[in-house]
């Protein structure tokens, strides 16, 4: 469950299905519901334990070489901690720090509506450019289906439209 406090059920519930899709928080080498997940690699989950920055780690994470930095429970590369640590003031990579960095990308990308009115569809589609596993982008990573994402959403407590 999200750590930021001064977020709606909805929000929480996208976060949620968000880290669910991301394979985070259901990972079985965590021990923080996913904020502890550095991208899973070939030879298997990784996980950190100092939150004082992104563990900037880079692993690959299929036999075909892909590389990543991802980290935390939102999966999010290295290089974008780096720009939001300073736009948004952020002390560390800490759980609250994910989720502020997570409702930012989902506020840029122009889906904070959407999830409070429930269009969930219209979110992830709004949404899809930044989580690779959301349908409709072109990560070529396996991508979860909007039935199975509706699903995780409302089982986070959320209301669809």
């Amino acid at each position: 469950m999200p750590k930021s406090i001064n977020i709606t059920q909805n929000q929480r519930a996208f976060l949620d299905m968000l880290s669910k899709s991301e394979g985070t928080s259901t990972s079985k080498a965590t021990k923080n519901d996913g904020y502890d997940v550095i991208v899973s690699g070939v030879d298997g989950a990784h996980i950190f334990t100092d939150y004082s920055t992104h563990p900037n780690k880079l692993i690959t994470v299929n036999k075909a070489g892909l590389k990543s930095t991802a980290a935390g429970r939102y999966q999010l590369l290295y290089r974008y901690y780096v720009a939001y640590k300073k736009q948004l003031g952020l002390p560390d990579f800490s759980p609250v720090s994910q989720d502020r960095i997570a409702l930012e990308q989902i506020k840029e990308q122009g889906a904070i509506a959407d999830i409070e009115a429930g269009r969930i569809q219209a979110a992830i589609n709004k949404c899809s450019n930044i989580w690779a596993s959301l349908p409709g982008n072109n990560y070529n990573q396996a991508q979860r289906s909007v039935a199975w994402l509706t699903a995780a959403f409302k089982a986070g407590g959320g209301s669809v439209a």
